[in-house]
């Protein structure tokens, strides 16, 4: 069973996307975009560079929680995970990506 993008509209109008592991837990966020293209095309760069380990970065929040963000081949950010408890929890969040991003399905939440 294959994972899940969710595009939404923020309150102020942009577009954002999640994109959740089979079960139901949130794995990545997006930047947010102007337009719903432009997170369309997000959507389509974390199934590209998702899949790699390479463009993920490992970071330490100033709490010390670490957390990692996806990178695009350009090195701008596409989006980031939640703080994690430890290393471990942070490097299966990553593992869980790499699994879910080619193959999940799109929604749209544009109500």
């Amino acid at each position: 069973m294959p994972g899940k993008f969710r595009v939404s509209k923020t309150t102020n109008g942009k577009f954002k996307f999640n994109l959740y592991a089979v079960n139901g837990r949130i794995i990545l966020t997006s930047q947010t975009y102007a337009t719903k293209a432009s997170a369309l095309k997000g959507v389509e760069s974390v199934r590209t560079c998702g899949v790699d380990l390479a463009q993920f970065d490992r970071r330490t929040a100033s709490n010390g929680q670490p957390y990692f963000v996806l990178l695009a081949k350009n090195k701008q950010v596409i989006g980031n995970s939640e703080m994690y408890s430890g290393l471990p929890a942070m490097e299966k969040g990553i593992v869980s990506v790499t699994k879910h991003a080619a193959d999940a399905k799109l929604f749209e939440d544009l109500g």
